[in-house]
């Protein structure tokens, strides 16, 4: 036995109680180095969801407002630029919503428009194939 080689790294189980992720989140095959660390940041989709952000724009405000009384004006004023922060979130997510609905209905209105001018073509060359 030789003591004095040095032996080869092996990595540890990690001892906190923090799942890790199995396999790569990149699909090409890449070690993942070039990762600013935002890529697991939306992993929930909590910031996608319309009923989350407006119930953590809720809890902000009401955050805030317990500060306020406690008598902590910087609590509340930081707490008022989160609930702030979330209020944007929401109201984009509302208008995206918005233009996904009228496109939705635009959609549907053309489809039936389309739907009517086939039928009325087809009546009119039973009509025309009838008379002949």
């Amino acid at each position: 036995m030789n003591n004095n080689r040095r032996r080869n790294y092996r990595s540890r189980p990690q001892k906190s109680n923090f799942r890790r992720r199995v396999g790569s989140l990149n699909s090409n095959g890449s070690t993942g180095l070039n990762n600013n660390g935002n890529s697991n940041f939306n992993r929930n989709g909590s910031m996608n969801n319309i009923h989350n952000v407006e119930k953590t724009m809720q809890k902000f405000q009401q955050l805030a407002k317990d500060a306020q009384s406690n008598g902590d004006p910087v609590l509340a004023q930081n707490y008022l630029q989160h609930a702030d922060h979330y209020l944007r979130r929401y109201n984009e997510l509302n208008e995206k919503r918005d233009v996904s609905v009228e496109k939705i209905i635009t959609e549907e209105k053309l489809n039936s428009k389309d739907d009517s001018l086939e039928t009325n073509d087809s009546t009119e060359k039973e009509l025309h194939s009838k008379t002949n």
